[in-house]
């Protein structure tokens, strides 16, 4: 194995395993996930977000996001046009090196359909966010979302939850 391809699967390795024990030191790792959460929802709701502050070590694209909470899963903005607040599904999301990203209630996030089952306050969601690189590399990092209650905010300068995250009512 080439030195190179080593350093990229150590540096890989090195995110899963800080991703998966919710570590923010990455030394290395390509990536880095803060504070994720993911909002509680009801008996009965289709659809549910998740969201967190994504910090990569060299230009990356996030383009894709699994879970096997839900059949279907999206990387989402949400944005105003004109006088109406859109949200619709994104192909990618530029992540600058060593700019952090924010995914929060009322711009880009992570989106659940078709939920499995309501998400309970309290658990965790397993997530794996799907990047590319550069060069066409794909990298995939597993992620554990805690969930929050239904009221919970990202905290003090972040937007309160919004309600029309609920059966994913919001136009597309």
């Amino acid at each position: 194995m080439p030195f190179h391809s080593f350093r990229s699967f150590r540096s890989l390795f090195a995110a899963t395993v800080l991703a998966a024990t919710g570590l923010s030191a990455w030394a290395d790792a390509p990536v880095r996930i803060d504070a994720p959460w993911a909002r509680a929802t009801v008996a009965g709701q289709q659809a549910g977000g998740a969201f967190m502050r994504i910090t990569a070590q060299e230009p990356l694209r996030l383009v894709g996001v699994t879970s096997p909470v839900s059949a279907h899963s999206e990387v989402h903005e949400m944005k105003m046009e004109g006088d109406v607040m859109r949200m619709r599904a994104i192909e990618g999301l530029d992540l600058p090196a060593g700019q952090t990203v924010e995914l929060k209630p009322g711009g880009y996030h992570l989106m659940f359909m078709q939920l499995q089952a309501p998400l309970q306050a309290g658990t965790e969601v397993p997530v794996t966010l799907q990047f590319t690189n550069a060069q066409g590399q794909h990298l995939e990092l597993p992620v554990q979302v805690p969930v929050k209650p239904l009221g919970h905010t990202a905290g003090s300068g972040h937007a309160p939850a919004h309600p029309a995250h609920g059966p994913h009512g919001a136009q597309h």
